[in-house]
Order: C-alpha cells, then sequence, then structure tokens
C-alpha cells in the first residue's frame, strides 16, 4: 500500500518518527509521499526523504493557506528546488477559502503558475481544495491541455465533483473521512471508478476511526483501504492491489 499523501516531517512526529515508519511498513504500507507546504517545511521534509530513502518520495509545492502578499518571492524560491532535488510531483497546491479569502486571487495566480510548471516538467500536481471546488475545477478546465495529471486530495466531495474531476483526468485521494461516521462518503465511494483513487492519511491530521481525534499516521492508511473494501463489497486485497497502482503509475515511481 502507498500512503500518497503524508506530513510525517511535522514536529508531531519529532518524537517517534522512527517507531511511525515501522508501524508503516508492518501494516503492509512500503511507500509513503511527503507533499510540501511552504518554505519552512522543505528542511525537515527533505531531511526526513533522506533518512528513509525506500520509503519516503517528496514532492514540491505552495499550500494555499501559507500564500501571502509575498507570493512572487515564494514562487521564486519554490521553483528553485526543482533545480537541486528529484521530486514526484508539484504539491500540495490549491486553493483554500475555508479560513480567510484574503488572499483569494494570490491563490489563484499562485495555483495557476505551479500548474504550470507541471506542465512544463511533466509532473503530476497534488491539489488541496477547501470550500473551493468550483474555483478549482473552473481554473483547471481553463488550463488542462491534455497534459495535466495529478489528485484531488482528502476529497470528500459529491459523485458529480468525482466524475467532474476525474473527466479533467484526475484522481481521488481517499483519507480518513471515508471513515466517518456523518461524513457521506459512504454514499458516495461505491459508485466511485477506481482506477482513479488512490489511498492517503494526510497525517498528522484527520485520522481515521477508530482514531478520530488523534494523531494520524501511515500505517492507518489500511484502515482506510478497509473502509473502502467494506463499501465496494470488494476484498482489502483488490482495494489494495488497484490503489497501488493507480499510485504507482500517477507518480511515476
Amino acid at each position: 500500500m502507498i500512503d500518497t499523501h503524508a506530513h510525517i516531517y511535522a514536529s508531531e512526529f519529532d518524537a517517534d518518527r522512527d517507531d511511525v515508519v515501522k508501524r508503516a511498513l508492518a501494516q503492509g504500507i512500503d511507500k509513503i509521499l511527503l507533499p510540501n507546504i511552504d518554505l519552512e517545511s522543505i528542511e525537515p521534509m527533505l531531511k526526513t526523504e533522506a533518512s528513509y530513502p525506500e520509503v519516503c518520495r517528496s514532492m514540491m509545492g505552495l499550500h494555499p493557506c501559507y500564500v501571502d502578499s509575498n507570493v512572487k518571492q515564494t514562487l521564486e524560491v519554490i521553483c528553485s528546488w526543482f533545480n537541486k532535488h528529484n521530486f514526484i510531483a508539484v504539491g500540495e497546491i490549491g486553493i483554500d477559502l475555508y479560513w480567510d479569502k484574503t488572499y483569494k486571487a494570490e491563490q489563484e495566480m499562485a495555483f495557476i503558475t505551479q500548474l504550470n510548471w507541471a506542465k512544463e516538467m511533466k509532473l503530476p500536481v497534488v491539489i488541496h481544495t477547501r470550500d473551493s471546488i468550483e474555483e478549482t475545477l473552473a481554473l483547471l478546465r481553463q488550463e488542462q491541455d491534455g497534459s495535466l495529471s495529478g489528485v484531488f486530495h482528502c476529497f470528500g466531495g459529491s459523485v458529480e465533483e468525482a466524475k467532474a474531476i476525474n473527466d479533467l483526468g484526475f484522481h481521488l485521494g481517499l483519507g480518513g473521512v471515508s471513515t466517518f461516521k456523518n461524513g457521506g462518503m459512504d454514499k458516495v465511494i461505491p459508485h466511485l471508478d477506481m482506477n482513479y483513487v488512490i489511498l492517503e492519511t494526510d497525517c498528522p491530521y484527520l485520522a481515521p476511526v477508530p482514531h478520530r481525534g488523534k494523531r494520524n499516521e501511515p500505517a492507518y492508511t489500511s484502515l482506510v483501504a478497509q473502509r473502502v473494501a467494506e463499501l465496494r463489497e470488494i476484498s482489502l486485497a483488490e482495494v489494495d492491489s488497484l490503489t497501488t497502482a493507480n499510485a504507482l503509475q500517477l507518480f511515476k515511481l
């Protein structure tokens, strides 16, 4: 299994990162993909990747929640990293209008800029959307020239939204929200195109049931897989096989 979205470089894991990776491996999660968020996260992320080179792979991007009035300078620094290191994706990028709409225009500019990097470098993108699915889809439709691929991470939307995302050639990242009793995903997951589904944790956030409210970790990817298997009425092995193949292909691992 592959945890396609994990922030195990975060300070929440400083005390027991080795154990976290060991538990993941023991659960059959043999790859952990690390999305960048801002300038401060680059060093710990690359250090984590270097500590577990067989397991961890890094991405590079600017998360929408860290977009501010200095966005152009920040993007220049982020972009310069692509010449220094081999990244598997441009991410985590996107639009977040949940906390603050102050920098909506800057977020959109940063999103489009990073989509264009992905086109130039032939890399997939990892997209964060919160309260912004329509805005994000509109910009993607504008930018999609057939060369963009990627994933809407932490997908918790409707069957119609899933289809709109798939129609653009994009995958859906399923995580802890899929296991929440009132998350609504029990009505959605049975209808998803499994050729476009990958698994993730978004740890340390959004731990699946029965760990909801506690720190999330890559080992819990298997709980998400189990929930998908139950809702699809297929075996855990089949979910593992399908989602792993999708992730390997998307990220060219």
